[in-house]
């Protein structure tokens, strides 16, 4: 028998966070009064500082703490990949364990959720980290991103994020992909939004994050336009590239068997011939990696039961005078006498 779902899940991707699982703790449950029925799910991503001992004591006091142990540290992607998994609310809101994410901004995300949004987004407008190792990289990115995809945000490394359920069972993660999730989800017809959060100074541990992840978004940012234009046709990519290297080729190959027809000009010496040749060759091997990728893609869709689409909503199954149909999605209604007499969140 599987549990009932509720309205939100908050899931946490947590590693070698031992100096701030208490506080984040105590930082949900003060947040947790104006949410509507919810759970909290913390995953484990290998951590080796006592942050496994601290998550299982938490639990022990109160299972709205739910904590998922992965084997080793599989990195962020993995980790929200394995809490949307386990996570069971109707809308799922994902933040850093470090602190820097602050849990009373929630509800504003839940409240622009709730304006027709499927992804709603958190951006980090006075934020608290170093300039020149964090700022820059991040803006340039964030720059890079927006242009790539046509998905305009100001910043796409806030982990603070709220999804519709759809949104992330519709999702593959995988890689780092954690960062482009809401230029994914757009991608499928899913609405995103963007809203201001509060961003505090890391107080305990070390950041995970530094100048070596640049190349990495670098080089994630070269494979994401494919998959955003061209995973489910494969073959438009390469084979439109393979017919303009045969098209060249075949041009060249025409000019040079003119000269040795028409002009009795000797050819074989020439370096035109060799690059005519390799166009051709290149022609061939591009379009055949096409072909191969078209059936990969169909092996993809069928073997897993995955469709070619996504559905944002289907009135069906009502009959004459009776509908089974809801008029709209189920808003996330906050605890409104509860969110009245909450004070100003402190400024850590």
């Amino acid at each position: 028998m599987t549990d009932p779902p509720l309205a939100l899940s908050i899931v946490v991707p947590v590693f070698d966070e031992a100096g701030s699982i208490e506080e984040l703790a105590g930082r949900l449950a003060t947040v947790r009064a104006l949410l509507p029925p919810s759970e909290a799910v913390l995953i484990d991503d290998g951590s080796t500082d006592g942050t496994t001992q601290i998550l299982e004591e938490l639990h022990r006091r109160d299972p709205w703490f739910q904590v998922v142990r992965l084997t080793r540290n599989f990195g962020q992607t993995a980790a929200l990949a394995a809490g949307f998994d386990h996570a069971r609310g109707e809308v799922v809101v994902t933040l850093d364990a470090d602190l820097q994410n602050d849990p009373a901004d929630i509800p504003r995300l839940l409240a622009k959720l709730d304006e027709g949004y499927d992804v709603v987004s958190g951006w980090r407008v006075d934020r608290k980290d170093r300039f020149v190792t964090r700022r820059i990289p991040s803006a340039v990115a964030n720059r890079l991103v927006s242009w790539t995809t046509g998905v305009r945000l100001h910043d796409y490394g806030c982990t603070l994020k709220a999804y519709r359920r759809e949104v992330v069972e519709s999702l593959d993660l995988y890689g780092d992909a954690h960062r482009f999730l809401p230029a994914l989800a757009s991608a499928v017809g899913d609405r995103v939004a963007e809203v201001p959060v509060a961003h505090h100074p890391r107080r305990h541990g070390r950041s995970k994050y530094g100048l070596s992840r640049v190349w990495k978004v670098t080089l994630d940012l070269l494979a994401l336009p494919f998959l955003l234009r061209f995973f489910d046709r494969p073959i438009r990519f390469f084979g439109t590239i393979g017919f303009a290297m045969g098209a060249a080729g075949g041009a060249l190959l025409g000019w040079l068997a003119y000269l040795r027809l028409g002009a009795h000009r000797a050819i074989g010496n020439r370096p035109l011939l060799t690059a005519a040749v390799l166009l051709v060759v290149m022609s061939v091997q591009f379009i055949t990696l096409g072909l191969l990728g078209e059936l990969v893609i169909r092996s993809y869709y069928a073997g897993r039961g995955r469709r070619a689409y996504h559905v944002r909503r289907a009135l069906v199954g009502c009959g004459a005078g009776e509908h089974s149909c809801a008029a709209a999605p189920r808003a996330i209604r906050l605890d409104e006498d509860a969110a009245s007499s909450r004070s100003a969140p402190p400024v850590v």
